[in-house]
């Protein structure tokens, strides 16, 4: 129970405030707006997952919302003249799994840090993207959004899809040899190293996994309006990190679960609808997560120091 005392946290944390919503806000959660908010946060899920993993290996890439932006304009494109939604889905987690690559390379190979790699990468790919597309939206063609069925259908694939995904990382995260590797590079590199584990290659993999993933991201994002914004990234990097962090993910490395970072996701991401059926300024919001995020550092901070005592 005491390994995963962080996740029933945040659960419980979460409970509470849909309990309190429920009795003094129950219009919160009547169906077709409560799936849309649902729905809106599956790109979001898809990122702090990849981002999860990222952090476990004990790395950082703040240039995920630029990737997710030049991401969602090579999907935008590819739709937009006419191939299928097949192809745009590879085209963008192509995109996305080069760029991871590019981070992973700097990292693991070349031994730099990985918040200046991705600070240098994530103000690159945004300029790149700026004056590619100064701004324009990309227009989709009919049959895109919602991949051409219903909205209710289009908005049940994506959760069906995100939920199943969850599932397989997590599982293969915590019961899979490969998984663990994750967690052992995390936990100490060079113990990994003498154990057989290449440390570098683990690296690799993780940005790699979260290159390809914020491609997929971009594609679950395009599917879901008619237009691509191609500014759709920014902030998504401090949202994943946010979820992935307060869900219980140390930022040390080597410990936390997805479905912790699941529950971490869908508490911050309640905050805003909660505010705003509270009467509440939503400026707040910002705020209120930042605070919560504030707790959650100083909560892992102390278990650290407990364990070490």
């Amino acid at each position: 129970m005491k390994r995963y005392s962080r996740e029933l946290t945040v659960a419980i944390a979460l409970s509470a405030l849909l309990v309190w919503l429920a009795i003094f806000a129950p219009h919160f959660f009547q169906p077709q707006p409560l799936l849309a908010r649902l729905t809106a946060q599956v790109p979001v899920l898809v990122l702090t997952i990849g981002m999860s993993v990222v952090i476990i290996s004990r790395q950082i890439d703040i240039s995920v919302g630029s990737q997710f932006g030049v991401c969602a304009v090579v999907a935008g494109l590819t739709s937009a003249a006419g191939a299928p939604l097949s192809l745009a889905l590879i085209a963008a987690t192509l995109t996305g799994t080069a760029m991871g690559a590019l981070n992973g390379f700097l990292v693991a190979w070349l031994g730099l840090p990985s918040i200046v790699v991705s600070l240098a990468t994530m103000v690159t790919w945004a300029e790149v993207l700026r004056l590619f597309q100064q701004g324009r939206f990309i227009n989709l063609p009919a049959g895109v959004q919602w991949f051409g069925f219903s909205q209710f259908v289009g908005q049940a694939s994506l959760l069906f899809f995100a939920l199943g995904l969850l599932g397989a990382m997590a599982y293969f995260l915590k019961n899979r040899t490969g998984g663990r590797h994750f967690y052992a590079v995390g936990s100490d590199s060079e113990a990994a190293r003498l154990a057989g584990i290449n440390p570098k290659g683990v690296t690799m993999l993780s940005f790699v996994l979260m290159g390809t993933l914020t491609g997929l991201a971009a594609f679950c994002n395009m599917v879901q309006s008619p237009q691509v914004d191609p500014k759709c990234g920014v902030g998504l990097e401090m949202k994943a990190i946010a979820a992935a962090v307060v869900g219980g993910i140390a930022v040390t490395g080597g410990r936390g679960g997805l479905w912790g970072a699941f529950f971490g996701l869908l508490l911050l991401a309640t905050i805003n609808p909660a505010l705003t059926y509270m009467h509440i300024d939503a400026y707040w919001e910002k705020a209120i997560q930042g605070l919560v995020i504030l707790l959650a550092v100083i909560a892992d901070g102390l278990r650290t120091k407990r364990s070490a005592a």
